[in-house]
């Protein structure tokens, strides 16, 4: 089955019959949005708690004139299938945010891994240079309830995930991709999950920026689409002009010396590789000092890398966002000293092949839990590598607990979603904080007096 083709959503709602699939956060924006609108809306959601109607109720699709799916709601489902088939049009929040957006400046990042940290240091970059700014997207804040805030000269600053991207019939005049690496190949193949990526720069013009890194060929393929102006970011020696690059522990913007690699204060060099994006995104809107006093200060994000204590030696790091085997390589390698690692999840048919020199060389033992976490057992033990399937979370963190020693790191970085046994990856990574909150040993009253 293709994949949709994007149609233009109507200049307004008001007086339409518009129902809103899915009632996480994308969902409950847009019905805000459409509600201020005038709009007549019938919430959808598989949860019938969230919404009026059930997603699999093919009969709530009578007497609409439009659909709102979020990007977390298949678009192949049984639902948005058969209200193409009706001829009924489908809209994506990102899609109708981009065609009413006022502002000059949207900057709009996407890629397999590190969009987050990306656009959250992009935010944090503008911020300190005191440019207008608003921060939305994939990042977990909606972008249509933004919308009368947004002025011609304020910044949107937008991270944007491929399904967000399906529908789009704009780009933003920045495009950033970090970089394009197997992913979601559970709902969709290689070259759809790959031209969703791209459609980021579809619609740009020679008035636009793409910003690409010079040493990943998927994600610069970019530069060949649409006719905006390349800039370019990595690690190496640039094969042209930068706007941001790391060579031999020195970070340069448009070739001046910023500052040493190792005083960015987040840990490993996937997260260099984040802010030598963000650098060359924000440009000359921020000056080298502000830069750099932001690059040596900033701590990350929640639930990536995140310390969240250390006791008795043993430092606990909650790594939940990655749902991919290439991000927990990526956590892996940013961690001194010896791990024991935690490892499951959802499974989403990626290869675990990158993991096993690192896994046999730092790993003292994995722990595995959730619904992969018995296949995942057996292929680390045929790679020769010390593992364990302890059954849920909990389970597995108080296994990892009774393995590690003083000097080790307990790191949750599962490698595969969430969607077995939490909502989304912040659940699971605020369990974990949970259950290393409750190691604390606990103040006496004599204590407190």
């Amino acid at each position: 089955m293709s994949l949709p083709q994007p149609i233009e959503a109507p200049a307004s709602f008001t007086g339409q019959r518009v129902a809103v699939v899915g009632m996480g956060i994308e969902g409950r924006d847009a019905f805000q949005f459409l509600v201020r609108e005038g709009a007549e809306v019938v919430t959808v959601d598989r949860n019938p708690r969230r919404a009026m109607r059930d997603q699999d109720d093919v009969s709530l699709l009578q007497g609409l004139d439009a659909l709102i799916a979020s990007q977390g709601v298949p678009w192949d489902s049984t639902l948005l299938v058969e209200a193409a088939r009706r001829g009924l049009p489908v809209f994506g929040p990102t899609q109708v945010f981009f065609e009413r957006c006022l502002s000059n400046r949207v900057i709009g990042i996407t890629g397999s891994a590190g969009k987050t940290t990306t656009t959250t240091l992009v935010h944090e970059l503008l911020s300190r240079a005191e440019v207008d700014c608003v921060l939305g997207g994939n990042i977990g804040r909606g972008l249509l309830g933004q919308l009368p805030d947004i002025a011609p000269d304020t910044t949107v600053v937008a991270e944007l995930s491929h399904t967000q991207l399906l529908r789009t019939t704009r780009s933003p005049q920045v495009a950033a991709i970090t970089n394009i690496t197997p992913n979601h190949l559970d709902q969709f193949d290689w070259d759809d999950y790959q031209a969703l990526k791209y459609r980021i720069v579809e619609y740009q013009t020679g008035t636009d920026r793409v910003v690409l890194p010079f040493d990943e060929p998927r994600a610069a393929h970019a530069s060949r689409i649409g006719s905006a102006v390349n800039e370019w970011f990595g690690i190496g020696e640039p094969p042209c002009r930068a706007a941001a690059h790391c060579d031999r522990g020195r970070v340069f913007r448009n070739g001046r010396r910023l500052m040493d690699a190792d005083e960015l204060k987040i840990p490993g060099q996937h997260n260099l590789r984040n802010a030598l994006a963000a650098l060359a995104i924000v440009g000359e809107l921020v000056s080298d000092e502000a830069a750099a006093a932001v690059l040596s200060t900033f701590a990350g994000v929640p639930h990536r890398l995140e310390l969240v204590a250390e006791l008795d030696g043993v430092r606990f790091v909650n790594d939940s966002i990655a749902t991919t085997p290439e991000r927990t390589l990526a956590g892996i390698r940013a961690i001194d000293g010896p791990i024991v690692l935690m490892l499951g999840g959802r499974d989403k048919r990626l290869p675990l092949d990158p993991l096993v020199d690192e896994l046999r060389r730092r790993v003292r033992r994995a722990v595995l839990f959730g619904e992969t976490g018995a296949a995942w057992a057996q292929w680390c033990a045929e790679q020769g590598v010390e593992a364990r399937h302890a059954g849920d979370l909990a389970s597995a963190f108080a296994e990892t607990v009774g393995a590690a020693q003083p000097g080790d790191a307990v790191l949750l970085s599962p490698g595969g979603t969430s969607f077995d046994a939490y909502p989304n990856f912040e659940a699971r990574g605020q369990h974990f904080r949970d259950l290393v909150e409750a190691l604390r040993p606990k103040e006496s009253v004599a204590d407190e007096r």
